[in-house]
């Protein structure tokens, strides 16, 4: 007879589809199946930060998780007022300063300055040339630099410490 054992339910939402791609690959490392932890990845598809968060509390209309989190740059309309509509919402939100791209270049000991297209082209080699495919990761964002990044990077510990990590 099988046992039956209730799970935490995470649901993370990625900006866009490099996001996405990003946190399956953390997925995939930190959440073996059976672990007791259910984490549902999704994209809002880009945009600004308000229409994330709206797309987010859309999505937590229809569906009970546990914890919610929002990967989402800040280059863009982030705003006090978007963090308290998202506290309100329990919606834990992981700010990438300014953009995933910088946040990714960091991890790797780049330390870019410019604009957010211009770090896009930076990370891009280092992702196969596309930053959508979750498997691209894999080499250059394995444990070992990811709980390196931790110590740097408080949105890397957030999401590992959601995970379980």
């Amino acid at each position: 007879m099988a046992i039956w054992k209730a799970q935490r339910t995470l649901l993370l939402v990625g900006e866009g589809y490099h996001e996405k791609a990003f946190l399956n690959h953390l997925k995939q490392l930190y959440v073996p199946r059976r672990c007791g932890l259910s984490v549902t990845v999704k994209s809002a598809g880009g945009k600004s930060a308000k229409h994330i968060i709206e797309w987010t509390v859309r999505q937590i209309a229809n569906t009970a998780y546990d914890n919610v989190a929002v990967m989402l740059d800040t280059d863009t309309d982030w705003s006090p007022a978007l963090a308290k509509q998202a506290k309100v919402k329990r919606i834990q939100v992981l700010p990438s300063e300014p953009c995933f791209d910088a946040l990714m270049l960091r991890m790797l000991g780049k330390h870019p300055v410019g604009d957010p297209a211009a770090f896009k082209k930076l990370l891009a080699p280092y992702l196969n040339n596309d930053p959508t495919e979750q498997q691209n990761y894999a080499e250059h964002f394995g444990k070992a630099c990811l709980e390196a990044g931790r110590q740097s990077e408080p949105i890397i510990d957030e999401l590992l410490k959601l995970l379980g990590a």
